[in-house]
């Protein structure tokens, strides 16, 4: 059975990671990248800062701070070492020749599960339970969707590495949210929980309402933007 899965996972690998051009090697490789979502990262804090009191903002903050390094040490330091399956980028991978590689970028030596599908589909199901707002949430599981994807057509991740990841982390920023909700419950109690569901801009004698959450929305899709600007004008 395992034998049986672990042929389905190559070839589902080898297919979507054979579907490549210049063009999205560039976006997959700017994509998978930390530094670049900063932006959106301090983005859904200002969200948390305006919408809550610092307290309660800070910790929610905390919340998710922890509950990404749970998934990521859980992963590296316990799951990864027990497992042991090689990256299908790796050297001595037995899929290793039929691999597609972007500019030598192979990872680190075991891929099982992902960390990049874990952390991020961690922070998208805590803060989609958070912000509770239909839009915010199919942009926030569409940006960990594509993030995870990145990882498999990079070469560096088989398609059910993501696919635990997705599962483990989403199961920890479910619990983290969990618990954390209840500590803010009972800082509510103390009657200094106020909330704030959208923003008003005065543009002269008019007003445009908007949600928080837009915010975090409008810095992720132009960041996008700038990739693909990016990826088109290298």
């Amino acid at each position: 059975m395992i034998e049986f899965l672990t042929d389905i996972d190559t070839s589902v690998f080898l297919f979507f990671n054979g579907l490549h051009n210049d063009f999205f090697d560039r976006f997959m490789m700017a994509f998978t990248g930390k530094t670049v979502w900063i932006p959106m990262y301090v983005t859904m804090a200002v969200m948390l800062f305006r919408r809550y009191n610092w307290r309660i903002a800070s910790g929610y903050l905390i919340a998710i701070g922890l509950a990404i390094l749970v998934t990521d040490q859980m992963i590296a330091s316990h799951i990864r070492p027990f497992f042991e399956r090689l990256r299908p980028s790796h050297v001595d991978s037995p899929v290793c020749e039929l691999a597609h590689v972007v500019n030598g970028y192979r990872g680190g030596l075991y891929g099982f599960p992902s960390c990049h599908g874990a952390n991020s589909f961690c922070l998208a199901v805590f803060l989609s339970l958070l912000v509770r707002e239909r839009r915010f949430a199919v942009a926030v599981f569409s940006w960990a969707a594509l993030h995870s994807y990145t990882r498999l057509y990079l070469g560096v991740h088989y398609p059910g590495d993501l696919l635990v990841g997705a599962i483990l982390g989403s199961c920890i920023g479910a619990v983290m949210y969990c618990a954390s909700r209840f500590l803010s419950r009972r800082m509510m109690s103390a009657g200094n929980f106020p909330v704030m569901t959208d923003e008003t801009i005065k543009l002269g004698n008019k007003s445009l309402t908007f949600l928080l959450s837009d915010m975090v929305v409008a810095v992720m899709l132009l960041t996008t933007i700038a990739i693909i600007a990016y990826s088109f004008n290298f």
